[in-house]
C-alpha cells in the first residue's frame, strides 16, 4: 500500500446520538482508502465508499478472518471478544464448501417465507410487552421495555433455549462483541460460561430434539450423514444468539430514536402506514453505527480498489454506514426518506458472507414498528436527542436507553 494513505484511528467519533461521523465525509470525498489504527494497536485498511465496500464483500476469495490468519486484531490481546479477534475459540467453516454447506443447511430456517409464519406470534409478544409497558405508567425506557426482550424471547424459541436466563444472555453476548469495556479475565469466564452453556443445550437437543432450530440441524446433519460437528453446532448457537439479541435489540432502539426524533417522520407513518416496510429498510441504510469497526475481511491475495492495490495479507475494514451514506449510490444520501424505493443499502452485508438472519430482523423490525404505531400513536421521546447516551466498549453501536412517553 503506499505510504501517503492517511491513517484514521477507530472507532471515529460520532457527530451526535443519531448522526454519523463527520469523517464518514470525508473519507468517501478525499481518501476513501484510508489505514485505520485499532485499539489493538495493530493497522488495516479502511473502505468508506459504496462501490469498494460491495466490491470487497461479494468477493468469493475473501472472508472473515480466522485463527489462522495473521489479521489485524480489534482489541488487545486477550481483552476482545471472539468477534474482535480472530483467535476464537469455537469456530465455524469460513471457505469453500464447508462454508457452502453450513449456509445451506442452516439458511433454510430463515427464509422469508418461513419468517412471514412466525410474523403472528411475533405480533402476539410485542402486545403483550407493550401491555406491561404501558401499565407501569406514561414512561418507560423502550429498549429495556421491549428492544431487549422482543429478540431474546424471539431467538430463544428458534432456538429452543430458556428465554427465563435472558439476563445471562446478555452479559455473554456483551462479552462476545466486547472490546475494551471488561478484562481480559472476564472476557475469557464469560465466553466459557458461555461456550459450557450452549455446549449443554446441544447435547440435550442431541438427546431429546424438539422442533428447534438446533434440533432440526441435528436430524438434517443425521440425514445427511455429513452434517454438522458439535463445536460447529455450539458455534452456531453463540452466533445466533449474539446477533438475534444484542444486534436487534440495539436496532429496535435505534429505529424508534430515528424515528421519533423528527415528529414529522412518525405523522408520516400514521398517515400512511403501508410504508412501514421501506420505512425499515431506509431505518436500517441511515443508521449511524452499524459498528464501530464495520464488516472485516482477510486478503489472502492482492485485491485492487480505488486505484490501489492492497496486498494479500491484509485486514481490511468496510465500513457499512459510511458506505450506506454515499451521496455516489444514493439521492440525497443523507435524507432520511421514508418511501426510498429501491433501497439497496449494505447493512447485511453482501456476497456470500451476507447476513444469513436478515429475513429474521426485518421481520422484527416490522413487527415492533407496527405496533407501537397502532398501540401507542402519540409516543414521542422523553428527551432530547442531544440528550441519548451511545453505547461504549463493544462492536456494536447503538444507544444505552431510549426513554419514551406516550
Amino acid at each position: 500500500m503506499p505510504q501517503d494513505v492517511p491513517a484514521v484511528r477507530l472507532p471515529l467519533p460520532a457527530g451526535g446520538p443519531l448522526d454519523p461521523p463527520p469523517d464518514h465525509r470525508r473519507l468517501r470525498d478525499r481518501c476513501p482508502v484510508a489505514t485505520a489504527e485499532l485499539p489493538s494497536g495493530d493497522t488495516g485498511t479502511l473502505l468508506t465508499r459504496y462501490d469498494h465496500v460491495r466490491a470487497l464483500l461479494s468477493d468469493t476469495r475473501f472472508s472473515r478472518p480466522t485463527a489462522e490468519d495473521d489479521a489485524a486484531r480489534i482489541a488487545p490481546e486477550g481483552a476482545g471478544g471472539p468477534s474482535t479477534n480472530s483467535d476464537m475459540a469455537l469456530r465455524l467453516p469460513q471457505h469453500g464448501e464447508g462454508h457452502l454447506r453450513w449456509r445451506r443447511l442452516l439458511g433454510k430456517y430463515f427464509t422469508a417465507k418461513r419468517m412471514t409464519s412466525l410474523r403472528p406470534g411475533m405480533v402476539t409478544t410485542v402486545e403483550a410487552l407493550v401491555d406491561a409497558m404501558t401499565k407501569e405508567g406514561r414512561e418507560a425506557d423502550l429498549k429495556a421495555a421491549l428492544g431487549f426482550p422482543f429478540p431474546v424471547y424471539v431467538i430463544c424459541d428458534l432456538l429452543g433455549a430458556p428465554a427465563g436466563h435472558r439476563d445471562r444472555f446478555s452479559h455473554w453476548s456483551d462479552s462476545f462483541l466486547n472490546v475494551d469495556r471488561w478484562t481480559k479475565e472476564q472476557t475469557a469466564a464469560a465466553h466459557t460460561e458461555f461456550t459450557g452453556y450452549m455446549t449443554a443445550l446441544v447435547a440435550a437437543k442431541r438427546a431429546e430434539p424438539g422442533e428447534d432450530v438446533i434440533s432440526l440441524l441435528i436430524e438434517e446433519s443425521r440425514a445427511e450423514g455429513a452434517g454438522l460437528t458439535d463445536p460447529e453446532l455450539v458455534a452456531t448457537a453463540m452466533g445466533l444468539l449474539v446477533a438475534g439479541h444484542e444486534t436487534t435489540a440495539n436496532m429496535i432502539g435505534k429505529m424508534a430514536a430515528l424515528l421519533l426524533a423528527d415528529r414529522a417522520r412518525w405523522e408520516r407513518l400514521l398517515a400512511e402506514p403501508a410504508l412501514i416496510r421501506t420505512a425499515v429498510e431506509e431505518v436500517l441504510r441511515t443508521d449511524a453505527n452499524l459498528g464501530n469497526y464495520g464488516a472485516r475481511r482477510f486478503l489472502t491475495e492482492d485485491f485492487e480498489v480505488g486505484g490501489t492495490t492492497l496486498p494479500g495479507g491484509s485486514t481490511v475494514f468496510c465500513l457499512l454506514s459510511a458506505a450506506n451514506r454515499d451521496e455516489r449510490h444514493f439521492t440525497d444520501a443523507d435524507a432520511v426518506d421514508l418511501a426510498r424505493s429501491p433501497n439497496t443499502h449494505l447493512t447485511f452485508g453482501a456476497g456470500p458472507h451476507s447476513c444469513l438472519g436478515q429475513s429474521l430482523a426485518r421481520t422484527e423490525l416490522q413487527v415492533v414498528l407496527e405496533v407501537l404505531l397502532r398501540r401507542l400513536p402519540t409516543l414521542e421521546l422523553a428527551v432530547p436527542v442531544e440528550e441519548l447516551h451511545t453505547i461504549d466498549g463493544l462492536t456494536v453501536g447503538g444507544l444505552r436507553e431510549v426513554p419514551v412517553r406516550w
